[in-house]
């Protein structure tokens, strides 16, 4: 353990998290947990024309989700605040002064400029290895600005002023960022503080090998909250994403990923994204959700798809979701699994209708009708027992009548089991549908 490991995501707020920043304060936190170290969460919120409160708040929400609490930081507090960039100005300005009078500036056209001493730089990267980076050409590599003529401050100046003093020990972030550690370096060596270890983590690609861009299917955190999918899962597939514990293992634990985790064993190669294998991953962890969490979550849910549990006993809504427990990859696919539990009035669908509610099926669902009214009770062992005599006596295959009894039920070819969902709608719903199937199609 070292107390004195401090690490930082720095996001500027000017939209949503997206995936790759996600992934990168994920690997932060767990470098900061696995050492007993600091995790900070500074804002750079520099560009006032394109932060907007709401997208610092995405921001929050965003590592609530995953679960990644930041030790120091905005809504946390810290000794080295403030954690606003906005907030930083004397702080800039004391630097800015240093940097002047050891005569490092210089002023071009109302810009300043920090002059480059022109020198190779080397940079010890725990991730990508050594690498001589050659800042002598002045035309390749020119003076950097660090301040606009409007006053304004220039990302490499303001992040290597903040990550000095908020002392922060290893810097771990994208690779698009590896080209811009030789200037940080000179910033470092000449306002007189040691650098930190540098690791620059791979990229997420696309399947296809292009860049994953604002605009790409799952690039967004949001997208993974709206359509359902459990932070314990997007956070497991995001520490795949360029990590893993070598064994071959997909599904790990936090705690297990907190204690292996190490920089040295992060990926060179850039990480490509598969949607499909998280949606898979989260599929094994929904199978294991249950009890009040899966209620909490699943009539959360079902509400934001409209449906109004207001109108239901508990124990009703209970015993419904009871039938879904296991069924789902993600909470997003229960409103269309379950939701005819929630209405009378759901469509057929109608390549079921064409392949079910067939002229030599329609006495089958009069006998079933017929049957379920006759059963002397309704639990799902004599609704069973019920059902396979109807067959028996119709001279048919049980499956005959199990698919035109669902869709008439709920509108759907697919489903809970049937039995049990027949006995949680009950004798009169049961009844009444098959009924409204009748009569919708004119065949009783």
């Amino acid at each position: 353990m070292n107390s004195d490991f401090r690490v930082r995501f720095a996001p500027s707020p000017t939209g949503y998290l997206h995936i790759g920043g996600a992934r990168t304060a994920l690997f932060n936190w767990l470098f900061a947990r696995h050492h007993g170290g600091k995790f900070i969460l500074r804002v750079e919120d520099t560009d006032k024309t394109r932060n907007t409160e709401e997208a610092a708040a995405a921001i929050y929400d965003g590592l609530d989700w995953l679960g990644l609490d930041w030790d120091e930081g905005p809504r946390a507090g810290g000794d080295f605040g403030p954690y606003f960039q906005s907030q930083r100005n004397g702080i800039y300005e004391r630097h800015l002064q240093r940097l002047q009078t050891t005569g490092h500036l210089y002023d071009d056209a109302g810009a300043t400029r920090f002059r480059s001493p022109r020198e190779h730089v080397v940079v010890d990267d725990v991730v990508c290895g050594r690498i001589d980076f050659d800042l002598t050409n002045p035309e390749t590599h020119p003076d950097m600005t660090i301040r606009r003529p409007d006053g304004s401050w220039i990302f490499h100046f303001v992040n290597v002023v903040d990550d000095i003093e908020m002392k922060i020990s290893h810097v771990i972030r994208g690779e698009d960022h590896l080209s811009n550690t030789p200037k940080h370096i000179e910033l470092y060596r000449a306002l007189g503080a040691a650098p930190p270890h540098f690791a620059h983590i791979p990229l997420i690609l696309n399947k296809d090998g292009s860049k994953m861009s604002k605009r790409d299917v799952g690039a967004s955190l949001n997208t993974y909250i709206e359509e359902g999918f459990l932070p314990e899962a997007v956070r497991n597939y995001l520490c795949l994403l360029g990590w893993s514990p070598k064994d071959n293992r997909e599904k790990l634990d936090l705690e297990e990923v907190v204690r292996l985790f190490e920089l040295e064993k992060i990926n060179r190669k850039n990480a490509s994204f598969d949607l499909e294998k998280c949606t898979w991953l989260n599929g094994e962890y929904a199978r294991e959700l249950k009890g009040e969490r899966f209620y909490a979550l699943a009539t959360r849910t079902l509400a934001r798809a409209g449906i109004d549990l207001a109108a239901f006993p508990d124990p009703y809504i209970q015993a419904a979701l009871d039938t879904c427990v296991g069924k789902f990859k993600t909470l997003a696919e229960l409103p269309p699994y379950c939701g005819f539990y929630f209405r009378d009035d759901f469509p057929f669908n109608q390549e079921g209708v064409a392949k079910h509610f067939t002229p030599e099926n329609q006495p089958r669902l009069v006998a079933v009708r017929d049957a379920f009214a006759n059963a002397p009770s309704f639990d799902a062992a004599t609704l069973e027992t019920a059902l396979k005599a109807a067959a028996a006596q119709l001279a048919v295959k049980v499956g005959l009548l199990v698919h035109p009894t669902r869709l008439a039920v709920t509108g759907s070819n697919a489903g809970p089991s049937l039995y049990h969902l027949l006995e949680v709608l009950g004798k009169e719903k049961v009844l009444a549908r098959i009924e409204r199937a009748c009569q919708t199609f004119a065949f009783c």
